[in-house]
């Protein structure tokens, strides 16, 4: 082994170690309020149920017939004193649920309808809540939602959880590379000095982040791809590669023609034009095309575009075909399967799917919330460590003496690695930044501090 060869390695190892320690330090409040509200997001779809049981639960009376899709919108819109047309439906998926109508308001926040639903069967209303996004999320998980990934304070907030995202992967793999290049510390059990309640804590520390280690990563990978800034990267290079979430094309081609036999089979146009009984036709041609999902949602043409059909069901196995829908002629117009899908992409939907809790169900959810509960854990660990130890910048642990310590080749690797995890993540970079700026503060006032003394 050559001097460079045996001089990069502990210095290597001693610059890992204090990167651990401020991301544990500085981002382990984030990474901790991150795992709590995730653990309450994952638990959500359980009390949504018990919350929210009369707006989602219909009469299921024996033999009763299913109204129209038409007749349930009228059913909406008489309850809510106008005739202005729905922005979107989502029929019932089974029998004894309710159907969604929704509708745009100008009042909510973007992705955001009021849903009005509605009974099939004896066209009650049953609830009127604000929903959200493709998975039909009610104000409760909303809220939850928000909280988690924006703290409730919009863009600027989600650079919280962003944060958090970025650095997660990296303390999860530099927690690996300290538990194998370190001895595994070896304690009295009938001791209880500090420095032995430290290094069993250290121990413990150790041991339950080998076990969510997968799950770290996992996790830290699909809360990225929501980000703000890593996301938009993410998606660009998907984009570019010619990976992306394929989407059908709602443009129409050509004169639009009139059905002669719409005015026979409506109940009447609406305010912006839209035909109520347009659903029911579109819903049999989305049918006839191939889109077998119980959950399913159509929404209404803009001027000039096709209907939009899509499958919302994103548990296992996902089915999330789309297809367009002429609206003159009711004639299938584009139509995109999920088995079409790159692999890519097929991979961020599961990826995410996952991180939501919705792809395996209540195991799913279960899983989160273990995992979410072991991130507690292990910060506190990590916090109980710091205190009965906190190291003194004199003994020359901070960031900056571990980097001196790297010899030149390594110390350029090391640059350039950190710029371009900085530039592919850009929280990651500005925090990396202020983390040097907050170690060579500590560092030169402890340097003064000595002169002095």
């Amino acid at each position: 082994m050559t001097d460079a060869a045996s001089s990069l390695a502990p210095a290597l190892k001693t610059l890992i170690i204090r990167l651990h320690f401020y991301i544990g330090l500085l981002v382990g409040p984030f990474i901790l309020f991150a795992a709590l509200t995730g653990t309450l997001y994952a638990l959500t779809p359980a009390l949504e149920h018990a919350v929210y049981h009369e707006a989602l639960t219909a009469t299921n009376a024996p033999g009763a017939e299913r109204a129209t899709l038409a007749e349930q919108i009228s059913a909406a819109q008489t309850y809510r004193g106008d005739d202005a047309a729905p922005s979107a439906v989502r029929p019932a998926p089974e029998l004894g649920a309710t159907t969604r109508i929704m509708f745009a308001d100008p009042a909510l926040d973007a992705g955001e309808h009021r849903a009005i639903f509605i009974d099939p069967t004896t066209l009650e209303v049953h609830g009127d809540l604000t929903v959200y996004g493709t998975s039909g999320v009610l104000p409760l998980r909303r809220i939850i939602d928000q909280t988690h990934r924006q703290l409730l304070q919009g863009n600027i907030g989600r650079l919280y959880s962003e944060l958090a995202a970025s650095w997660l992967w990296l303390a999860a793999l530099g927690g690996l590379a300290i538990w194998a290049f370190s001895a595994s510390p070896r304690v009295d059990p009938t001791k209880h000095t500090r420095s032995a309640r430290r290094l069993r804590t250290r121990r413990h520390h150790s041991t339950l982040g080998l076990i969510l280690l997968i799950g770290l990563l996992a996790l830290s990978a699909t809360g990225m791809t929501w980000s703000q800034y890593a996301g938009a990267n993410f998606f660009a290079v998907l984009k570019a590669g010619g990976w992306g979430t394929p989407r059908v094309s709602l443009a129409l081609d050509g004169p639009q023609v009139h059905d002669p036999h719409a005015d026979h089979k409506a109940a009447g146009p609406t305010q912006n034009g839209v035909d109520s009984a347009a659903f029911d036709r579109v819903l049999a041609a989305a049918r006839g095309a191939g889109l077998d999902a119980g959950k399913i949602e159509l929404i209404a043409p803009a001027p000039g575009q096709a209907w939009k059909v899509r499958e919302v069901d994103r548990s296992w196995p996902s089915q999330v075909d789309e297809v367009a829908i002429d609206p003159a002629s009711f004639a299938l117009l584009d139509r995109v399967r999920f088995s079409d899908y790159p692999l890519p992409a097929k991979l961020t939907r599961w990826g995410i799917d996952g991180h939501m809790g919705i792809l395996f169900g209540l195991p799913n959810q279960l899983l989160l919330a273990a995992l979410g509960i072991g991130i507690v854990v292990m910060v506190c660990w990590g916090y109980a460590m710091w205190w009965r130890r906190r190291p003194a910048v004199s003994n020359g642990q901070t960031l900056w003496h571990a980097l001196l310590r790297v010899p030149p080749m390594g110390l350029a690797i090391t640059a350039t690695i950190a710029l371009g995890l900085g530039f592919i993540m850009p929280v990651m970079g500005v925090s990396l930044a202020l983390f040097l700026v907050i170690d060579g503060v500590r560092t030169i006032a402890a340097a003064r501090r000595s002169v002095a003394a």
